[in-house]
Order: structure tokens, then C-alpha cells, then sequence
């Protein structure tokens, strides 16, 4: 099932995408719900992203390949930071090029939207926390991640976490595609199966220290090839089975 959030004639809402379709439900996904029977041709809503977490916690140095070619090692533990509820923005909206960087960078991710709230999970349990999965871009400004200890600047600006343009909740994870293009060439190109540490090890690492509340997101990590991003670029992120996330970079007015 992918569900969408979205906005209509001021109206903000979660869907179900049946085709070129959207059926709108009541309520939330994070409970049952019904549908209401409302349908809404795709192409008259405006995709929002697919939720607002209240903390978005990200891994990095998940893929060997990626960690080196920064000239890091795989680390012994998952690395992990977060990046503000407010670095959220969705399908089609703009990443702006913050000013207090020269090097900003795309980084390719799947993401895990969580559905209930949880902590310590045991890892048998993990898949029964987890709603679904869309995709990410965990933008960096690269030069300020270099130059700074912590990188709340360097990866938590406004708008650096597009997510979307849905919530997938019937996929396994284990082996997609992930791509990244910018201007329709390909910049990234893996696959999950390569993430040194699984979904299951995030969550269970996560979850031993904090509460994750539904609507919360994990970022599991950027295969290699990351890159630079400039004022005009298109940015879209693919992953099997879910969809694409499309962004342009755009330079604050």
C-alpha cells in the first residue's frame, strides 16, 4: 500500500494511491482507518511529505564504499546524528543552498517511517514497528561537515531532509536499487543489500537509548558516489519499489 500525504484546496490530508489515483482516508496510518471513499485524481493534489516527524535520526558511514571514498573507515558502532523535524520539505519543493556553505552535496537514502511508538526494541520485533519506507536525501553542506566537530549545521539547514514522495508499507527492504541523478545523469547507484549494518541493527542501536514515536524517521545511509550540488540542479532520488523523490536546488532569495 502507498500512502501519501497531501494538500488540496488548503486541506491537508493522508491518502491511499490506487494508480493515477488517490483515495482519501480517514483519520491517520498510524492506526487503522477507513477510507472515505473520496477519490482525487493524483495530478490535482500536491504531494506534501509523507510525514512530520518528531526527529528524524540518521546513520552514517553505512556503506563501506561510501565511507571510503571520504577517506573514513566502517566505524565499530553506527554512526548516528540527527536532523530537525524542521530540515523536512517533500516531492517538488525546493532544497535552498544555504549561505554559510560552498560544498553542498545529495546523499541517496532509504528511509524508515515508524508506526507505533517504541524503545529497546528486540529484533525479532523490529518489522512490527515500522510503517513503511520511502525515500531520502540526507543533503550535506560538505565543506561546514568537514570543518565543524558536530554536524548539526552541516546536515540539519532548513530543507536539507526532501522525504517522499510516499510511505510504501509492503516491501522488503533487504536488496533495491537506490539512484541518484542530478540533471537526469546518474550520480548513485548501490543497493540496501550493501549497508554494512541492517535495518534491524539501526533500530535495535536506536531504540536502546531513545523513545521513537510514530511519524519518526530513520535514515539508513548513502551509497557511494555522493557529489555536488549547484543553484538550478535537479536532484531525484529512486529506490525499487517505492518511487522517486525529484528536488531543485535553488540559491536563498
Amino acid at each position: 500500500m502507498r500512502i501519501a500525504r497531501f494538500s488540496i484546496d488548503g486541506n491537508v490530508g493522508f491518502g491511499v494511491i490506487e494508480g493515477e489515483t488517490l483515495d482519501v482516508i480517514k483519520g491517520h496510518p498510524f492506526a487503522e482507518f477507513e477510507r472515505s471513499g473520496q477519490k482525487v485524481p493524483l495530478d490535482k493534489v500536491r504531494l506534501l511529505p509523507p510525514v512530520l516527524p518528531n526527529k528524524v535520526v540518521a546513520i552514517g558511514r553505512n556503506y563501506a564504499e561510501h565511507a571510503a571514498e571520504l577517506g573514513n573507515e566502517v566505524p565499530d558502532t553506527p554512526v548516528t546524528f540527527f536532523k530537525p523535524s524542521t530540515s523536512v520539505t517533500g516531492p517538488g519543493d525546493p532544497i535552498v543552498y544555504p549561505s554559510f556553505s560552498q560544498e553542498v552535496h545529495h546523499e541517496a537514502e532509504l528511509a524508515v517511517v515508524i508506526g507505533r511508538m517504541c524503545r529497546e526494541v528486540p529484533r525479532e520485533r523490529v518489522k512490527d514497528v515500522i510503517l513503511g519506507y520511502t525515500c531520502a536525501n540526507d543533503v550535506t553542506a560538505r565543506d561546514v561537515q568537514k570543518r565543524e566537530k558536530q554536524w548539526a549545521r552541516a546536515k540539519g539547514f532548513d530543507t536539507s531532509c526532501p522525504l517522499g514522495p510516499w510511505i510504501e508499507t509492503e516491501l522488503d527492504p533487504s536488496d533495491l536499487t537506490i539512484m541518484c541523478t542530478v540533471n537526469g545523469a546518474q550520480r548513485q547507484l548501490g543497493r540496501t543489500s550493501e549497508m554494512v549494518r541492517p535495518i534491524e541493527d539501526l533500530i535495535v542501536h536506536i531504540t536502546e537509548a531513545m523513545t521513537l514515536l510514530p511519524g519518526d524517521v530513520v535514515l539508513t545511509g548513502t551509497p557511494a558516489g555522493v557529489g555536488p550540488l549547484t543553484d538550478g540542479d535537479e536532484v531525484a532520488v529512486t529506490i525499487e519499489g517505492i518511487g522517486t523523490l525529484t528536488n531543485k536546488v535553488i540559491k536563498r532569495g
